[in-house]
């Protein structure tokens, strides 16, 4: 079994460092690349909405996500709630717009992650992660003294503080950002986020960086790498085209998630582009590129 690194991270004692280092930056917290600059230790609230402790609307072993982390025994997933992003079209808006969840302690949510192991569940996969990075860093903390030893999946939305990530480095396994756009504009119009092409790039090169291509098992189970979404969006507003050419100029071998289950939800009329489910053709387009660029690890 390929162990996680983050254990060979808590052994060395930079686990305890880099929670340190996070709790300094929660205090004018800068985790985003919002920088809301606020004192999350005190019960400030930035554009998250959250404090220091976590906030988890449910934890599951989950079928519906990519097969190589699947498996026949799913992936441990920890929904979290809240987002740094404001997309009028998330799918997930009563957890991350409305705040559906419980808060839990650093405990609380150690122990989900040992049930979700207890289960056999392949990974725990960290749903919207990046502003609850302290809380995840204390439960790991509480968790691998306990037995933790399944890989880590940052299943984030790639809106990512290129520093925070670096602090990351030697505790996530599988990092899995969403690339939603090429064209920063529309990223402001549909998700609240300044310079997302920008920053999106820089973050998934420094998560390739660290842990590079997927890599799996002799059972095709992924246990470290990089994994990147992109859902393709009507009328190309996501520049879908831009997003393949960027996944394939990082490497050949990226392993990418090509989807086609967007859905005019929540906010998205508020957008004439976005008042329509995609077509087969669009879909076909997008694999088509992605095919043509190179890429052979799409999902």
């Amino acid at each position: 079994m390929n162990k996680p690194s983050y254990i060979q991270t808590f052994e060395k004692g930079l686990l305890a460092k880099k929670t340190d280092e996070i709790f300094e930056l929660l205090k004018e917290c800068t985790l985003c690349p919002h920088k809301c600059v606020i004192d999350r230790t005190k019960g400030v609230q930035g554009i998250c909405r959250s404090c220091q402790l976590p906030i988890v609307s449910s934890h599951q072993s989950h079928f519906g996500e990519e097969s190589c982390l699947v498996g026949r025994a799913g992936s441990g997933t920890i929904f979290f709630t809240n987002c740094n992003l404001s997309c009028i079209f998330c799918q997930n808006f009563d957890i991350s717009h409305y705040g559906n969840g419980r808060e839990v302690s650093y405990e609380d949510l150690a122990e989900m992650m040992l049930l979700l192991q207890s289960r056999k569940s392949h990974n725990i996969n960290l749903v919207t992660p990046t502003h609850m990075i302290y809380a995840i860093l204390r439960a790991l903390l509480i968790a691998i003294p306990r037995g933790l030893e399944i890989p880590l999946v940052y299943n984030c939305g790639g809106y990512e503080e290129v520093q925070t990530i670096k602090l990351l480095n030697g505790i996530i396994d599988i990092y899995m950002p969403d690339l939603k756009y090429m064209n920063s504009t529309v990223a402001e119009n549909l998700s609240g986020a300044k310079n997302y092409r920008d920053i999106v790039i820089n973050a998934i090169k420094e998560m390739h960086q660290q842990v590079g291509d997927l890599q799996v098992d002799d059972k095709g189970i992924a246990y470290r790498g990089l994994i990147v979404r992109h859902l393709v969006l009507p009328n190309n507003i996501a520049a879908t085209d831009r997003v393949i050419d960027f996944i394939a100029s990082l490497s050949k071998n990226t392993y990418i998630n090509i989807m086609d289950q967007y859905r005019p939800t929540f906010r998205s009329r508020e957008c004439f582009d976005m008042r329509r489910r995609i077509t087969i053709q669009e879909y076909d387009d997008a694999v088509g590129r992605a095919l043509k660029a190179g890429l052979s690890r799409i999902n």
